[in-house]
This record gives structure tokens, C-alpha cells and sequence, in this order.
């Protein structure tokens, strides 16, 4: 029997989730990891729908990739439009116009008055991973700061950036050295500014010198940390103190840029500008495209051929990243993004108020990057909660993701472009499970 027909059998003759997950058991190891046992079939702006015909509203949006809604027709024109004329050349073998063009309008949208450059990648872990490369060839040095919670992505180097061993750092050590973790502000857990200046200090004093730090990398708010926005005065004093010890300011947005706070970047909430952005997941809406949108003279930094990558910057996810930013213009999605948070939270501090209800804790938004704690009727952090939440969901045709420290918080990532009602029957969902947990 051939590879073809063997394949063609399999398709007519395997048509339901379970038979697809026993393949998958079979086929793929158990080490990646998914939040549903579902297989996706087809998806429009908000909605999904699997193999078997069932219907879902997403609110993950792929972890934050779809801020423009699934399968938006600019946007895949745009795609379709490059495909047909190529899809490679490899960027440092024979460029192309819309990698120029996409990184001539980042480095015109990016914070800060400074003069901008940019370069592209595939991952936000290479994105993250690269702007340390370029961190240590401009200033010379080895050491990184970054805090506990952050997430910054799945290689070595990030794995070790990353301030949480479980899931993402267990078994896979020793990780590269020279890096180091302070806490990071979380009123709702009483960790403050001040805690997290005054573990810098000690890192200064009992582990590395301040003149042999590179750079100081933080999310402007927490993804996979449960969603915590950096205060404003913590970014101020960064900023204050990378510049009296010659150390760099990264903002890893991966997951809080392209319109998720209300602004194109979180950094655009603050009244300080990075030294460099790293960028992903929203950028191209599902295409694999990353970058790192930095001030022009560090990023000048590496040498020709110390940056880049086979697939860094595909002419095709360039297209769609043009189209993105298009679409968030045209459709003031940004805007939206504020609308749709103070929707959310709205509704879920309105159920918070009722008498009865004890397990919602700390509610918070930046734009649309919501989520809410969930607490034990002692007030201690439910990640069991949370887990109960994310799957009662799945079962009434909602995707939902939870996260943070605790494990107990659950966030909501719904694409931008999400009308109302489906976003109100998304919540209802939500409040119907709250009530049967609580």
C-alpha cells in the first residue's frame, strides 16, 4: 500500500476527536502539551469549529496570535498574494521588498524618539534570544536580569530567562549561566516596587556587578505570569538605573504588543522608552514571524552574519504582518482593544459583587489583556479551581486558558475583532461556571 492511499484511508476512516487524540498519542510526544483534546477543522474571527462539526467561541485566540480574528480576509490575501509570486529566498541570500517595508513601518510605530532598526526572525524565543545576543555585543558584558514569572520562550537561553520551573524549565538543565531572577511587583500578593529594587541591589552586592549586567529584560505586563502589569514607577526607576550602569531596558511584548493593552505596545503606557522590543505572536497573525525593534546604533551592534536565520522575516508572514498593521488602523482596533477590557471586567467584577460569590479574587485589564484570580473559600490561590474553570468551558464550547505563579489565574485573550454578542455569550459561559463552583 502506498503513502498516499494509506494517508487517504486515514482521512476517510478517522472523523472523531478521540480517534485523532489516539493518533496524535501515537504520533507526536506526550512532552508538547495541549489544552484541549480537540482537532481544529476550520475558524472565522472568533469562532472555531473542530472535525466533528461542534462549534466553540475562542477566547485564547492561539495564545494571543489573533488580535486581527482568525482567517481575516485582508490579511490572507495579503498572504495568498505573496505565496503566488515566492515563499523563500533565505532574507541573506536575495532580500526582498516586504521585509524592508514591514521593518520601515516597526521601527516608525515603535515608542521612543530614538532612530530605529529591525530584524526578523520565527519565534518569540529566537526574538527574545537575539536581543540578548545584541545586548552583550554592544555593551560587552554577559549578565541578564529578569524576574520571576516571566515567561520569554522554550530554548536554553530562554528557558533560563524564564522565571518558573513548571512546566516549561523541569528536567531540562543545566541552563546557561549569568542569568538572574527578582520578583516581580504583584500588589494582589504583596510583592511591591521596592521588593524588586532592592533585589537588584543584592544581585549587585552578592552575585554580579552592576558594569557586567547587559540588560535588564521584563514583560511590561506578565503573560504566562498571570497577566501582572509592571508599575509605572518600577519602569521608571529601570530606566533610571540602566542608564546610570550602562545596562539595556528589554521589553519582551511577545505577548502584550500588536493592541492586546489598547496601544500597539504596553510600553506605550509608560513615559519611558526600551532600549529594545522583542515582538511576536500578534505581529502576523498565525504566520511565524518575530522581531527585535531596537535603537539604530545598538542594534548596529553584531557584525554581518552574527543575526538571522534560514526562515527569519518569510516574505509571506512579512505580507500578513503588513496587512496586521492595516487592519489594526483601518479598523481601530486599538480602540477596541480598551473597549473590549473595560466589557470584560465589567462583567466579571459585576458577578465578583454578588453576595454569594467567594472564589474571584484580584480582577485586572491593561486594554484587553483581562484576566481574573481565583481563590479558595480560605482566600489562598486555586490552581484546582482554575483547571475545573478551563475544562467546564471546553465542555460548553468555550476555549479558555488559564495561567500565572499560582496556576489559578484565568485569562482572556479573545481576538479583537470579536463582535459583541459572541463576546456577551462568551462571558454568560463564564458566569454560568462561576456560579456552579463557587
Amino acid at each position: 500500500m502506498g503513502i498516499h492511499q494509506l494517508h487517504d484511508e486515514q482521512d476517510l476512516n478517522t472523523e472523531t476527536n478521540a480517534e485523532w487524540m489516539e493518533r496524535r498519542k501515537n504520533a507526536v510526544p506526550k512532552g508538547v502539551g495541549h489544552a484541549c483534546p480537540i482537532f481544529a477543522e476550520r475558524a472565522e474571527n472568533s469562532e472555531v469549529w473542530d472535525i466533528e462539526g461542534t462549534r466553540y467561541i475562542d477566547f485564547a485566540g492561539g495564545i494571543a496570535v489573533m488580535n486581527t480574528g482568525h482567517v481575516h480576509p485582508k490579511i490572507t490575501a495579503a498572504a495568498q498574494k505573496q505565496t503566488e509570486l515566492f515563499s523563500h529566498t533565505a532574507f541573506q541570500v536575495m532580500p526582498y521588498k516586504p521585509y524592508i517595508e514591514l521593518a520601515e513601518r516597526l521601527n516608525e510605530l515603535a515608542p521612543g524618539p530614538s532612530e530605529k532598526k529591525t530584524v526578523f526572525f520565527t519565534s518569540g524565543a529566537e526574538a527574545v534570544e537575539n536581543s540578548i545576543k545584541i545586548a552583550r555585543s554592544y555593551t560587552g558584558r554577559t549578565g541578564v536580569i529578569t524576574f520571576v514569572g516571566g515567561y520569554h520562550g522554550r530554548s536554553m537561553l530562554t528557558l533560563a530567562m524564564t522565571g518558573k520551573v513548571d512546566p516549561y524549565k523541569r528536567d531540562f538543565g543545566p541552563f546557561p549561566g549569568n542569568i538572574y531572577h527578582v520578583p516581580f511587583p504583584m500588589e494582589a500578593h504583596n510583592v511591591t516596587t521596592q521588593d524588586s529594587l532592592e533585589a537588584i541591589h543584592n544581585i549587585f552586592k552578592a552575585d554580579i556587578a552592576a558594569e557586567h549586567v547587559a540588560a535588564i529584560v521584563l514583560e511590561p505586563v506578565q503573560g504566562e505570569g498571570g497577566f501582572y502589569q509592571a508599575p509605572a514607577e518600577l519602569m521608571t526607576a529601570l530606566r533610571e538605573l540602566c542608564d546610570e550602569h550602562g545596562i539595556l531596558l528589554i521589553a519582551d511584548e511577545v505577548q502584550s504588543g500588536f493592541g492586546r493593552t489598547g496601544k500597539l505596545y504596553a510600553m506605550e503606557h509608560y513615559d519611558v522608552e526600551a532600549d529594545m522590543i522583542t515582538t511576536a505572536k500578534s505581529l502576523a497573525s498565525g504566520y511565524p514571524l518575530s522581531g527585535v525593534i531596537g535603537k539604530a546604533e545598538i542594534m548596529d551592534s553584531p557584525n554581518p552574519g552574527g543575526l538571522g536565520g534560514t526562515y527569519g522575516g518569510n516574505p509571506v508572514a512579512c505580507a500578513a504582518a503588513l496587512a496586521v498593521i492595516d487592519v489594526i488602523e483601518e479598523e481601530n482596533l486599538l480602540e477596541r482593544s480598551t473597549v473590549l477590557g473595560k466589557m470584560i471586567v465589567d462583567h466579571v467584577n459585576n458577578i465578583k459583587a454578588k453576595k454569594e460569590i467567594k472564589i474571584i479574587g484580584d480582577v485586572r485589564t491593561l486594554g484587553a489583556m483581562t484576566a481574573f484570580e481565583l481563590l479558595d473559600h480560605e482566600g489562598n490561590p486555586s490552581p484546582d479551581l482554575a483547571k475545573a474553570m478551563t475544562t467546564k468551558a471546553l465542555e460548553k464550547n468555550l476555549i479558555l486558558l488559564s495561567c500565572g505563579t499560582f496556576g489559578n489565574t484565568i485569562r482572556i485573550l479573545v481576538p479583537l475583532t470579536v463582535s459583541d454578542e459572541i463576546l456577551n455569550e462568551g462571558l454568560a459561559i463564564i458566569e454560568e461556571i462561576i456560579l456552579e463552583l463557587n
